[in-house]
């Protein structure tokens, strides 16, 4: 007997390795960050980690973004802020140390980047997906997730906008 849950898991597991994952424009949440110039002009490099609290395991996340603005994504495991990578538009970025365990994913975009807020100050849109990523390492094998940031045709995976002040900055 299947379940439910392990189809709809084994279904987006499929999706994401195929390089077919989706993040509807629609489900954002906008709000405007006053920010100084300086603020606004150190731009992060692409790929950059903003934060890092679980480096030292084998998996390994692969973000395209072919949108025209930057984003930032965020992984949590539990409660805890894990990571968090800077993708620039029409970029793409990885990180290659994820330790193994189940993430819910945010990512956030827009423009003028203060890095001493961890924020966009220039219409920034706040979105999750609705499904959580889990990595896995065996002794001959780790887990390769690829999450595309823009819609993509037969893309799967759903996102939904969050409140500014429940994303993890």
């Amino acid at each position: 007997m299947i379940h439910l849950r392990h189809l709809i898991a084994a279904i987006f597991a499929s999706a994401l390795l195929a390089g077919s994952l989706a993040a509807p424009a629609t489900a954002a949440t906008r709000e405007t960050v006053a920010a100084s110039s300086a603020e606004a002009a150190a731009r992060p490099g692409n790929g950059k980690i903003l934060y890092d609290r679980i480096s030292g395991g084998r998996g390994k996340l692969k973000v395209k973004n072919g949108t025209s603005r930057d984003a930032v994504v965020t992984l949590v495991r539990g409660r805890s802020k894990a990571i968090s990578i800077y993708i620039r538009a029409r970029s793409t970025a990885s990180v290659t140390d994820v330790r193994d365990g189940t993430y819910t994913i945010f990512f956030t975009s827009g423009s003028g980047f203060s890095t001493s807020r961890g924020r966009f100050t220039r219409a920034p849109s706040y979105q999750r997906f609705t499904s959580k990523l889990r990595f896995t390492t065996t002794s001959t094998s780790s887990t390769i997730w690829t999450l595309t940031l823009n819609p993509v045709r037969g893309g799967n995976a759903r996102t939904t906008g969050v409140n500014p002040n429940d994303f993890p900055a």
